[in-house]
C-alpha cells in the first residue's frame, strides 16, 4: 500500500468489507482525515478484488485528492488486501468487553475503537461520539492495562463494559447507515477477480507444501531417534570438545538491534509512555524534536504513530537505519518490544528519597538517572547536570545511592529538600513529553 493510505477490513452487521483508510495527513498547513467513499456515503467492498476494480476505474470520490492517491490505482490486487493490524471487528466488541481486561483484549479493543472515532470524527457520526463519550474507559484504552488495574479500575472496566453491552448496537447501527456497496465495471472485476484467484491458489499450495514438509521433517525425526540413540552419548563427548575449542555463536540481535534504534518504556505515577531512542556518536536522539519527545501509550500506538508519521521533524529522521524502522511500520510488521534496561519507572523515586538513600532503590534511581540526562543532553539542558552535581544536596545523595563509599559522609535526614529537587527535574522532563 501507498505509506499514507492504509487497506482496512470493517466486521459489520452486514459483513466483513473492505475499504480505504488515510490517516491524519497535513496539507498547506491543515490536517485532514479521509476514508474512501463520497459526499455522506462509506464506500466499502465485499473483497479487495471489488476494491480493485473501483480503484482502477473511478476518479470522483473523496480520496481523489490525496497526495499519495496517483500509487493506489497501480497496486495489485493482493496489496489491497488489508493485513492483520488493519482488520476490525467491529461486531465482535462486545465479546471483548465481557474479557478480563489483559493486554491483548485491551490492545485489540483500542485498536477498534481508534478506526470507530476516525469512522465517526471523518463521516460526522455524532450519535458514535455520544456513545464514546458516555464511558471514561473509552478514552484510556490506548494507556494499555495500567488504567484498569486496582479498584478504580475495575469499576472503569465494568462501566465500559456495561456501556458496550447496552449501546453498541447504536454505533454499529449507525456507521451501517452510512456504508455504501457501489457497483464497479464488469470487466475489470473480472481480470481482478481472477488476480486474487491466483494470489490465494498460491498461497495455499506454498502453505500445504509448507505443511507437507513439516510432516516429514517429523517422521524422519521418529525414524531417526532409536538410530540416534546409540550413538548419543558418544556425540555428546566429541560436541563438548568441539564446544571448548569453538567459540559460541552469537544469539541474533533482533530489528531493533540492527538498526541501532531502542524502544524505550517510560512508568510516571499518571500512565507508561512507549518512544525510541539511540545513540549517535554517542549522543542521546529522541524520538521528536526541539527538545519535545513524542511518547505514546502503547506499543500499538507507538507503531501506529511510526507508520502514520512522516520525518518531518523528528531528529531520529537523521539516522541512517530510520527508513527501516519507517517501512516495517508502514507493512504492519513492526513490533515493538521494551528489554528491561530500557524500562525507566519515575513513579514513587519522589517518596523514596524523601525517606532517605536506604528507601532508594539503586537500580531504579540509576535507570532514571540515564534518562533524565539523556532527555537534557538531547534538548541542551544544563539543569539537569546542574542539579545532580554532587556540590547540590540532590545530587550528594543520588551519588551515595548509586556509588556507595563508606568512608563518605552520609546524607542526613530531613530530605524535603532532595525530594522537592528530584520532583522538579521528574515534572519538567514530563513536560517534554508529547503524548500522540
Amino acid at each position: 500500500m501507498s505509506q499514507d493510505i492504509v487497506s482496512i477490513e470493517l466486521g459489520l452487521p452486514q459483513g466483513d468489507l473492505v475499504t480505504l483508510w488515510a490517516p491524519r495527513w497535513r496539507e498547506d498547513g491543515e490536517e485532514w482525515e479521509a476514508f474512501l467513499g463520497h459526499e455522506d456515503d462509506l464506500y466499502a467492498f465485499p473483497d479487495a478484488a471489488h476494491l480493485a476494480a473501483f480503484v482502477r476505474t473511478v476518479d470522483e470520490h473523496d480520496l481523489a485528492d490525496h497526495p499519495a492517491w496517483d500509487v493506489v490505482p497501480e497496486l495489485s490486487v493482493p496489496e489491497l488486501l488489508p493485513d492483520e493490524a488493519h482488520t476490525y471487528d467491529l461486531v465482535g466488541v462486545p465479546e471483548l468487553a465481557a474479557e478480563d481486561p489483559d493486554t491483548w483484549t485491551i490492545g485489540e479493543l483500542a485498536d477498534i475503537i481508534t478506526i470507530v472515532r476516525s469512522l465517526a470524527d471523518v463521516c460526522e457520526l455524532d450519535e458514535v461520539h455520544e456513545v464514546l463519550n458516555s464511558a471514561a474507559g473509552f478514552s484510556v484504552l490506548e494507556q494499555g492495562t495500567f488504567p484498569f488495574t486496582g479498584r478504580e479500575g475495575e469499576k472503569l472496566w465494568t462501566d465500559l463494559a456495561e456501556t458496550i453491552s447496552e449501546r453498541w448496537d447504536e454505533v454499529l447501527d449507525a456507521i451501517d447507515e452510512v456504508v455504501y456497496v457501489p457497483e464497479v465495471d464488469k470487466a475489470v472485476l473480472d481480470q481482478t477477480t481472477d488476480e486474487l484467484a491466483a494470489y490465494l491458489a498460491e498461497s495455499e499450495e506454498a502453505e500445504n507444501a509448507l505443511d507437507t514438509e513439516d510432516a516429514e521433517d517429523v517422521d524422519t525425526e521418529e525414524s531417526e531417534k532409536d538410530t540416534d540413540a546409540d550413538t548419543d552419548a558418544d556425540a555428546d563427548a566429541e560436541d563438548e570438545d568441539d564446544d571448548e575449542e569453538e567459540e559460541a555463536e552469537p544469539e541474533p540481535v533482533g530489528f531493533w538491534g540492527e538498526v541501532g534504534i531502542d524502544p524505550i518504556k517510560i512508568i510516571t505515577a499518571e500512565a507508561e509512555y512507549y518512544t525510541l531512542r539511540c545513540y549517535l556518536d554517542d549522543e542521546p536522539i529522541f524520538l521528536g524534536s526541539d527538545g519535545k519527545i513524542v511518547v505514546t501509550k502503547s506499543p500499538r500506538a507507538l507503531a501506529k504513530y511510526l507508520a502514520q508519521a512522516s520525518n518531518v521533524d523528528n531528529d531520529l529522521a537523521e539516522v541512517s537505519t530510520w527508513d527501516e524502522v519507517q517501512t516495517k511500520a508502514t507493512d504492519g510488521s513492526l513490533d515493538i518490544e521494551v528489554e528491561t534496561d530500557n524500562t525507566y519507572v519515575l513513579n514513587g523515586l519522589a517518596d523514596d528519597i524523601g525517606e532517605g538513600p536506604d528507601a532508594v532503590d539503586p537500580v531504579q534511581l540509576d535507570l532514571a538517572v540515564e534518562l533524565l540526562n539523556d532527555a537534557a543532553d538531547w534538548a541542551d539542558d544544563k539543569s539537569v547536570a546542574e542539579a545532580l552535581a554532587q556540590s547540590e544536596t540532590l545530587g550528594w545523595l543520588v551519588s551515595f545511592v548509586l556509588r556507595p563509599d563508606p568512608t563518605r559522609l552520609a546524607p542526613s535526614a530531613p530530605f524535603d529538600q532532595e525530594q522537592a529537587s528530584w520532583q522538579h527535574l521528574i515534572e519538567a522532563f514530563e513536560e517534554r513529553l508529547d503524548v500522540k
